[in-house]
């Protein structure tokens, strides 16, 4: 289907990655640049199978925040193979490497998710170089067609899975208080949640529950298009530091941080953030957040991911450097009470 608010091409269908050779062709597309990352040869193994002719290669050393010396590595690799198109299988990782290789090309890209991060319905690219962070938004890095496979989620592990989903509502919950927020993505934010509180628990009962995963992608991309429509406030900006300069894992610690900076702007948007609470089960959105997280066995603590205490001054001094819209006005030292909480692991400061 074409996507209204998207304007991709989105599939969603149970072993549907055995049509992409259709969707290549329909697409006037023949050689395809398989992108993965090293950990995930095989499904790129697999989909170059799938593809016959139309796989010109693959290229497995997509990296966490989109380094841009791969990305330059890529975009020769793609000209010495003559490819027209990528195809990334993977996480936020691989797409943001297909979306950057696109912003430098006039390669198209098709979008095979393997996780929840939604960066395939976003025209949004974050970059990272000389250890900063940066994002943009343009919309031929946004992925020309997106297919969903529920079967290739079966195998992401538990773990990842419960990271990857509180990603993904972190994308809906921000967007709840966004300046452009519209009914549509509000709808939106609010099918995407419901679908991770109903479909996470059971996916981390039950992994290879195929119909859970097919409703947490659902999830995914609800979650996605709303993060790819309005903008986003101290949640992402606060992870981007993070990521970009002290290199923590991007699922992590979107869920680490999540409940501790909706709590923080729910004092000046609790009415935004009500159906947060309403969805996961508590008076208050970011203490629902933080039990939610906790019951499905998320990391909670910014210690565990690396991140050393005499870190958190630094970072709260760069999340602070460049100023950003948010609904409640940001100082260093907010920012540090949070970094402080998110690092030992405490429940989120309800003020």
């Amino acid at each position: 289907m074409l996507d209204a608010l998207t304007k991709q091409n989105v599939h969603f269908e149970i072993g549907g990655r055995h049509a992409l050779g259709r969707i290549l062709d329909d697409m006037g597309l023949s050689r395809a640049m398989i992108l993965t990352t090293p950990e995930q040869c095989d499904a790129a193994h697999e989909i170059a199978s799938i593809i016959g002719d139309h796989a010109a290669g693959i290229y497995s050393r997509a990296t966490m925040h989109t380094p841009v010396e791969v990305t330059r590595d890529a975009i020769a690799h793609a000209r010495d193979i003559n490819a027209d198109c990528v195809t990334a299988i993977g996480g936020g990782s691989t797409i943001g490497l297909g979306k950057a290789i696109s912003l430098n090309t006039a390669l198209p890209q098709i979008s095979v998710p393997t996780t929840y991060a939604g960066s395939e319905a976003t025209p949004i690219l974050g970059q990272t170089e000389n250890g900063i962070k940066t994002t943009l938004t343009a919309p031929k890095v946004r992925p020309a067609a997106v297919l969903y496979d529920a079967e290739l989620v079966t195998s992401l592990p538990i773990a990842m899975s419960v990271t990857s989903g509180l990603n993904a509502i972190a994308h809906a919950a921000e967007g709840l208080y966004a300046k452009e927020a519209t009914e549509t993505t509000r709808d939106l934010a609010i099918d995407g949640m419901r679908s991770f509180a109903d479909g996470l628990p059971k996916v981390v009962q039950d992994p290879k529950n195929v119909q859970a995963r097919e409703d947490t992608l659902r999830g995914a991309w609800a979650c996605g298009a709303v993060l790819g429509t309005v903008g986003m406030a101290l949640h992402h900006k606060l992870c981007h530091a993070l990521g970009g300069s002290f290199n923590l894992p991007h699922a992590e610690t979107h869920a680490i941080i999540l409940p501790h900076a909706i709590a923080f702007n729910e004092v000046v948007a609790k009415a935004e953030l009500a159906p947060v609470a309403q969805i996961f089960g508590d008076t208050q959105a970011g203490s629902a957040l933080w039990t939610f997280a906790k019951t499905l066995g998320a990391p909670m603590r910014l210690a565990d991911l690396g991140l050393l205490e005499t870190d958190l001054e630094r970072a709260a001094q760069i999340a602070t450097e460049k100023p950003y819209w948010n609904p409640r006005e940001i100082t260093k030292d907010a920012i540090l009470r949070i970094l402080k909480k998110a690092w030992a692991g405490e429940p989120p400061e309800l003020t």
